[in-house]
């Protein structure tokens, strides 16, 4: 990865160090809003037909350990499911990509980083910071899903979603067992570790690959587009709204910014690289297209 593209959980001091797994779970989170009700209990399913997009797969059952699982090893560039579609795309679950579910527990079998969720409010793209078109994306993912789950100690992968170079998208941090990536059942986001001080209720979107001096594949910007327009009609975000305030219902941090915005527009960081970023006004009013 980028090596300042690092984050940590939210910790309720807003010092940007990495907080304790129960810090996440602040007593102060109860009281957070409800999620917008005209499309946070839409199933998620039904905005994926509204919008055009089509397979999900393996996003339903989600054993405990499925590092074996032999879907995992066969996701390289040229498989069948690596077509570029321009509104719709494939969404991977943890099962599918090859998650070893057991390294989100301690030696204690407790959880590391369990799960809170919280209304969504902003929506963010990363780049990964790492090689451009590799040959098994699955792999890359399941290298950062360690190298964050236990090199970093985190407990899990900070992003929602990661998409790769063919338009695939891969579901990120566990959510539960209700079938819905990224979100619990009453469609609330659940919390990842992504931008550091500023990750509650926001979702982090990364795009496997380094984009300071290149472009991402169409396919991959396709995907990226068609998954912002569908969480932007779940979560009423105006795509092309160029201040909305973030308020952190943990910590209190507050930013300002575009609905849909960069990991540098909220930190000192080449993510989510040069092009990539310049690209993100383009990519707003696609979304807005898209969304009618």
């Amino acid at each position: 990865m980028h090596p300042r593209h690092t984050s940590s959980y939210d910790s309720t001091d807003s010092s940007g160090s990495p907080g304790s797994p129960g810090s996440i779970n602040s007593p102060a989170s109860s009281a957070s809003p409800a999620a917008p009700a005209s499309f946070g209990a839409l199933p998620r399913r039904a905005l994926l037909g509204a919008l055009g997009a089509v397979a999900v797969t393996g996003a339903v059952s989600r054993p405990a350990a499925a590092a074996g699982s032999p879907t995992a090893g066969s996701l390289t560039a040229g498989s069948p499911s690596a077509t570029s579609r321009s509104a719709a795309y494939v969404l991977l679950s943890r099962q599918a990509w090859g998650a070893d579910e057991s390294l989100r527990f301690g030696a204690d079998g407790n959880e590391t980083w369990p799960p809170d969720y919280h209304p969504v409010q902003t929506l963010s793209v990363h780049h990964t910071g790492s090689a451009n078109g590799e040959a098994n994306p699955a792999a890359r993912v399941r290298t950062i899903y360690r190298d964050q789950t236990v090199g970093q100690g985190w407990g899990d992968i900070g992003y929602h979603y990661l998409i790769d170079a063919a338009g695939r998208v891969y579901e990120g941090r566990w959510s539960g067992t209700d079938g819905d990536p990224a979100h619990n059942a009453a469609g609330r986001l659940v919390t990842g570790a992504h931008i550091s001080t500023y990750n509650t209720g926001n979702v982090g979107i990364a795009l496997l690959g380094t984009f300071s001096t290149v472009a991402p594949t169409a396919a991959a910007r396709g995907a990226l587009v068609q998954l912002l327009a569908e969480l932007a009609t779940r979560h009423s975000i105006n795509p092309l709204q160029q201040k909305v305030v973030y308020v952190n219902p943990v910590n209190g941090a507050i930013w300002d910014g575009p609905a849909i915005s960069g990991h540098r527009d909220w930190a000192a960081t080449d993510c989510p690289g040069g092009v990539l970023h310049s690209q993100l006004p383009s990519i707003r009013a696609d979304v807005a297209a898209l969304m009618g």
